[in-house]
């Protein structure tokens, strides 16, 4: 299996290290080649998350990669929410995305669009560079997954979440402007596949899955499990909060 699995433990992704940091360059040039061809309609129509439009979900995007391109902006961006979090009482992650937003809340679509672009290779390569001894120490704030608090690794953070929050909002863009996101077996799908693998470990029950499209794949842990058949993007969208799921698909995946 490819996440822990007890509650205590410290999170940690098992991704072939090179695997990650290609999935995670990639993932930013298909999250700016999708923001680089919407229309001057596109940035305002509203996306599954409430509270942003497709404007707002960039500047997300984009706010996020500028944080892991450099190390100041990062102890920056952390330090302001880090200090809202506790001035607002909410929750560190909530405040940081909130500053990232606001602090883009004037800048044109264009400049998002460029500076989505020159992101690509910095952030990629910030990520890439962290050491392995960081990766490993425990991120200073717990995060809670379907009401239980849980201790993630940085690296957990950086190899994984990292890309899966903007392969998620990559998604979010096609759905909100009624396009098809461009999806392949080789990128896609092995995002699609580690995040099955933490499903299937963090419910730890018997379950046969067939996920149709480019992205999916089949997967058994048993034979008397329950047949699961769907869309692998759709499956994800569930797992993420953007849908309802029943029985074993009522179990939350982080993005």
């Amino acid at each position: 299996m490819n996440q822990t699995t007890t509650a205590h433990a410290i999170r940690r992704s098992t991704l072939d290290r090179r695997m990650a940091m290609a999935l995670a360059a990639e993932e930013y040039r298909r999250f700016a080649d999708a923001v680089a061809i919407l229309d001057v309609n596109d940035w305002k129509r509203p996306t599954d998350c409430p509270a942003w439009d497709v404007r707002q979900l960039t500047s997300h995007v984009v706010g996020m990669a500028a944080m892991a391109a450099g190390i100041r902006e990062g102890a920056r961006q952390r330090k302001i929410a880090t200090a809202e979090a506790s001035t607002h009482g909410i929750a560190m992650i909530d405040a940081l995305t909130d500053l990232q937003v606001r602090e883009r809340q004037d800048h044109a679509p264009q400049r998002l669009v460029d500076d989505a672009r020159a992101l690509v290779p910095r952030a990629a390569r910030g990520r890439r560079m962290t050491p392995f001894f960081v990766r490993r120490m425990a991120m200073p704030v717990p995060q809670t997954v379907q009401g239980v608090d849980e201790t993630w690794s940085l690296g957990y953070l950086i190899d994984v979440i990292l890309t899966r929050d903007t392969w998620m909002h990559r998604i979010d863009l096609a759905t909100a402007t009624g396009t098809a996101p461009i999806l392949t077996a080789e990128h896609d799908g092995r995002i699609v596949a580690d995040v099955v693998d933490e499903w299937a470990a963090r419910h730890g029950r018997p379950y046969c899955l067939d996920l149709s499209g480019p992205a999916g794949g089949s997967w058994r842990s048993a034979d008397n499990g329950p047949v699961i058949e769907m869309d692998a993007v759709e499956f994800c969208r569930v797992l993420s909060g953007r849908g309802h799921g029943d029985g074993l698909l009522a179990t939350e995946v982080p993005f």
